[in-house]
């Protein structure tokens, strides 16, 4: 699925099959995955149907699935052009420079 051609609905559904499919790839229920995060089971049921749940509720199932390799990518910054590039090196700076006043 090509992300940047798509909703935000439609990322969440992907997702959410994802998840879906990655549980019971390794024959979890979905009670056995709600125990593991430390969630309901309804709060996994939404979000295998829905996607909808919050950040942190995605990681830590992310990583019950021994999925976390992909959180790595998640929003890792691409460059398309060398004026990118420079605006990116501009933004770290600008960064440092506030944390260094703290």
């Amino acid at each position: 699925m090509k992300f940047s051609l798509s909703t935000p609905k439609e990322i969440e559904a992907e997702f959410a099959e994802r998840i879906r499919l990655a549980r019971i790839a390794r024959r979890m229920t979905q009670g056995e995955l709600a125990e593991r995060v430390g969630v309901s089971v309804g709060t996994i049921r939404n979000l295998e149907r829905s996607g909808d749940c919050a950040f942190s509720t995605i990681i830590k199932v992310a990583q019950a699935l021994h999925l976390e390799r992909g959180l790595g990518d998640l929003f890792k910054i691409g460059v398309n052009s060398i004026d990118e590039l420079i605006e990116m090196n501009r933004a770290k700076d600008l960064v440092r420079r506030r944390v260094s006043r703290r």
